[in-house]
């Protein structure tokens, strides 16, 4: 294992975060303050209990979520696009590094992207409503979990791009509007038997019930299930990057 590769590339993607940090990391933040003052106190204050939660604390799990899944996707895929973008990635292919090192260094770096984010969106969290954590390593575990899984997904989507348009059309057409419709504001249960069922094909429905039962105990699925869907995507994520390396899908051509 070639740790001074590793090291190199995630020190290069996280100095990118810190040179644009407004970008990287306030603007996520003042977005999720924004859906705290509008769902949390303007429109929670007049809604009932959800589930025995306030829902200004109930958003909480469902916004952090939210915004690890965009900007898991953004950073991980804008990472390694740009090297393709720019040709410096026939530098890279022709170092002495292997495809696992390539990987762990930028899904690795988009990985802690996430995370911070994350992190600081839950201290803002306390500025707007209170809310308890009943289990603060299932927290972190499904923190970093979907973290990971979504870098990796990104990361998959940036080798696919051949444009700037591409890169965005999946986080905003898709990942999106699966974030919006799988719980981030509401339960499931609250919606009618079919929808329910329709609801339950969504893989953002398992990662947010699961987050929020670290929280609060209660999961419109079983957090059993939850973990598994989890994994399950994170396996598949790791056989396509390691078919697109096998393959040199849009890597090597």
């Amino acid at each position: 294992m070639n740790i001074h590769a590793i090291k190199a590339i995630y020190i290069f993607e996280m100095a990118r975060t810190w040179r644009t940090l407004m970008q990287s990391i306030a603007s996520p933040v003042l977005s999720t303050s924004l859906y705290f003052i509008v769902f949390g106190s303007a429109i929670g204050s007049r809604m009932a209990n959800v589930d025995g939660v306030s829902y200004g604390a109930f958003i909480v799990p469902g916004l952090i979520m939210l915004s690890i899944l965009t900007e898991s996707i953004s950073n991980a895929s804008f990472g390694i696009y740009m090297p393709k973008f720019t040709g410096t990635i026939y530098e890279l292919l022709s170092a002495p590094i292997s495809a696992i090192e390539t990987v762990i260094g930028y899904v690795g770096a988009a990985a802690t992207k996430s995370v911070i984010v994350g992190t600081i969106i839950l201290v803002t969290a306390r500025l707007f409503v209170d809310f308890t954590i009943l289990h603060p390593f299932w927290m972190v575990a499904f923190l970093v979990m979907t973290s990971v899984t979504f870098s990796l997904f990104g990361f998959i989507i940036g080798i696919w791009a051949d444009s700037f348009q591409k890169l965005q059309v999946v986080p905003l057409m898709i990942v999106t509007p699966l974030a919006f419709l799988g719980g981030s504001f509401y339960s499931i249960n609250m919606l009618p038997p079919f929808w329910q069922t329709i609801a339950l094909f969504n893989p953002v429905v398992y990662l947010v019930s699961g987050f929020r039962w670290s929280f609060y105990g209660v999961s419109d699925v079983g957090v059993g299930i939850s973990l598994g869907m989890t994994l399950a995507f994170m396996l598949a994520c790791l056989a396509a990057v390691w078919w697109i390396f096998r393959t040199g899908y849009k890597i090597k051509a």
